[in-house]
């Protein structure tokens, strides 16, 4: 593989291009961290979760000479398990990108912010902040992006969220990604490097509970916390 520059300082504010629908914000206290508002009663198979919003952990910059080989991605949540593999071959940079994450425990006891229901049928997770802002010091291109056309994004599929391109012309992928729970018809934006293979009951589960104000885009009513992330 060659060598892949990682932009930095990288990762872009949540200012959302014309096709994304913006993320809702969350406070970070002067300690870094922002306790959860009172926790609605869990959906059926879900615990209470300590895991809250907090300043994105430092981490290095990832080595791109890594095999590219696909790699099964286990997410401990509070509400169970979910299973992907990510597709090593198919999009190299991004799976070095969150498997370095992921094993540095970037996306431990973080929270996935962000339900949207309508249009873009998918969970956002990946930002330690819970605010559609935060990811590494760090940023990286698109790569296997879907076609433009019905149900590009097919339910299960794990799909990089950036904020379009920078000033200079780079991509803004960082360590944000959805999990789509639908089949969904969407702006081909988004690198696709997964699929579910288990659990997407459990993101259905949290869809179906709804967005915190009655709304079709934003906090979850069922928190779901991402606990931990082994990666194989």
């Amino acid at each position: 593989m060659s060598a892949v520059a990682f932009s930095s300082p990288g990762y872009a504010s949540d200012s959302k291009p014309s096709h994304a629908s913006a993320s809702p914000k969350a406070s970070i206290s002067k300690k870094g961290m922002a306790p959860l508002s009172t926790m609605a009663v869990p959906t059926s198979g879900c615990e209470k979760t300590t895991s809250h919003a907090h300043y994105a952990p430092k981490v290095g910059t990832p080595d791109t000479k890594v095999a590219q080989v696909d790699h099964t991605f286990t997410l401990t949540t509070n509400c169970g398990v979910i299973v992907f593999t990510a597709f090593g071959k198919k999009a190299p940079v991004t799976v070095i990108a969150m498997s370095y994450l992921a094993k540095s425990g970037f996306f431990d006891h973080s929270l996935c912010h962000r339900l949207s229901t309508s249009g873009l049928f998918a969970l956002q997770c990946g930002d330690p902040t819970a605010s559609g802002s935060g990811g590494p010091m760090w940023s990286y291109n698109d790569e296997n992006l879907p076609v433009n056309g019905p149900n590009n994004y097919p339910a299960g599929t794990i799909a990089t969220y950036n904020s379009g391109v920078d000033s200079n012309g780079r991509g803004t992928n960082g360590s944000q990604f959805l999990i789509f729970y639908k089949d969904t018809t969407y702006s081909p934006s988004y690198t696709v490097w997964g699929q579910v293979t288990s659990g997407l009951d459990i993101v259905k589960r949290v869809a179906a509970a709804g967005v915190v104000g009655g709304g079709t885009d934003g906090k979850p009513k069922q928190t779901l916390a991402i606990e931990s992330v082994s990666v194989k």
